[in-house]
């Protein structure tokens, strides 16, 4: 008698597995693309919400086919807790479908509504199967929200078709797993519907692979074009001050993002006078660079007035007054001359130009209207004596704007007791001394940084005398 139900225990296994064998092999590919999935997202170093949910609907789908197995259920006593796990796996498998129509966009303008809406659902009723069990009703509300969205999406995909390509290739994956999955849902279980789902699932993976792939291009894209856009915004900067005499230049630009709207240029390089411009564009990105670089034209034409600061501003402000799109613009000059040894300094809405002189540091401020705001603004010069070892400080709102992680502002003061303490500095060591500072005090810099530092040594013929 234990032979005959050995064997017979024996025949029902094999028959389960004969019977079992295309769904475990399915389910075995389905949990194989998840695997495969989740390294691709690994590679690329990029959690893509369409793959990760892609490999985890995969996922549910394969699991769900071994846990209602034949073979399974020989294998594992009827336990309630194995009962309660396979409702909770039945009922979490629609959450990836939705989360991924949502990452990929099919889900329309009501996505944002839509999708949370259901995936909180069938959380709900997986959740709830777990703690009170299997239930009637979550099995009928399960069904009904099922029908109901597969109907909608597929007469939503029914009517894109023919106008895209992706949207044809879901159409086609829905048909294949909607009708049997209908009549699963509303006439019982079925043995075609895991077939409708490698077909849907082959759908959803060649537009998930499409639109990656697509939207990598585009980024790939975009990255060039930036760097083509910071190499011009560069090539705009000037070169190193040349050898003078009289002056000692010297500045630096970190940029926030690969391209900016700050700009500082030379406008006039000798050896008996200089021409310091410094400018800073409101926003960042492209835009601002764009403006950068119209800023750096308009100074260009103005340079004629290089000697007299406020109408060279008063020129710029002319000549970008209505073409910066609403961006306001920053701006501060400075004429410099060895011969007379003065200075002459105006300024847009700029922050205060800094005198380092015998150790102590003074703000130099002649303010006026920011530039490109209105179209009659007028600007005033202040003239100031130099001395031979003055070093000036000309830089944008980054620098005393950067906040530590307290919120607190770098500020004025300790931008000039850093410009204090550089005074043995070479101007090049100099402003990489600022700079470094403010990195420092913020751990995430979210502004552009530009400084420049000037150093006059004295008169041509002093210097030649020396």
């Amino acid at each position: 008698m234990l032979a005959f139900d050995n064997q017979l225990t024996a025949s029902e296994v094999l028959r389960a597995f004969h019977h079992d064998e295309p769904f475990l092999f399915l389910g075995a590919a389905f949990n194989t693309v998840t695997v495969i999935l989740i390294g691709l997202s690994i590679i690329r170093r990029k959690a893509d919400g369409m793959l990760l949910s892609l490999g985890w609907f995969a996922h549910l789908y394969g699991i769900r086919l071994w846990i209602n197995s034949d073979l399974l259920h020989l294998s594992v006593p009827p336990t309630e807790f194995f009962h309660r796990l396979s409702a909770a796996v039945d009922y979490l498998v629609p959450v990836p479908a939705f989360i991924f129509f949502y990452f990929a966009g099919f889900l329309g303008k009501m996505g944002k509504i839509v999708a949370p809406v259901f995936v909180l659902l069938f959380l709900c009723l997986s959740a709830g199967s777990m703690l009170f069990g299997t239930h009637t009703a979550f099995r009928e509300i399960n069904n009904s929200v099922i029908v109901i969205a597969l109907v909608a999406v597929a007469l939503r995909w029914f009517r894109r078709m023919v106008h895209d390509r992706d949207s044809r290739v879901i159409g086609i994956g829905l048909l294949c797993f909607v009708l049997p999955s209908l009549f699963d849902n509303l006439f019982g279980p079925s043995h075609i519907e895991p077939y409708g789902f490698a077909i849907l699932l082959a759908c959803l993976g060649y537009v998930a692979a499409h639109r990656t792939l697509q939207r990598d291009r585009k980024y790939g894209e975009l990255q060039q074009e930036l760097e083509l856009a910071r190499r011009i915004q560069l090539s705009i900067l000037p070169a190193a001050f040349p050898e003078s005499q009289s002056f000692r230049v010297a500045a630096k630009y970190v940029p926030m993002t690969s391209v900016a709207g700050d700009l500082y240029d030379f406008l006039v390089a000798g050896d008996e006078q200089a021409g310091l411009l410094i400018a800073d564009v409101s926003g960042h990105g492209v835009p601002a660079a764009l403006i950068a670089s119209m800023v750096k034209m308009a100074a260009i034409s103005q340079r004629a007035q290089a000697a007299q600061p406020a109408a060279l501003l008063e020129g710029m402000n002319a000549a970008l007054c209505g073409n910066t799109q609403g961006q306001y613009v920053t701006a501060a000059y400075a004429y410099l001359d060895a011969q007379s040894q003065v200075l002459h300094y105006s300024a847009a809405g700029h922050p205060a130009m800094m005198l380092l002189r015998d150790d102590h540091v003074t703000e130099v401020t002649e303010n006026g209207m920011i530039l490109a705001a209105v179209s009659n603004a007028a600007y005033e010069t202040r003239t100031l004596p130099l001395k031979p070892g003055d070093r000036l400080l000309l830089y944008t709102d980054g620098l005393v704007e950067a906040r530590n992680s307290e919120g607190k502002l770098f500020g004025e003061e300790s931008l000039a007791a850093e410009f204090r303490s550089s005074s043995e500095l070479s101007p090049i060591k100099a402003v990489d001394h600022l700079i470094a500072a403010v990195q420092r005090w913020t751990k995430a810099q979210d502004d552009d940084l530009t400084a420049l530092v000037c150093d006059f040594v004295g008169a041509p013929s002093s210097a030649s005398s020396d």
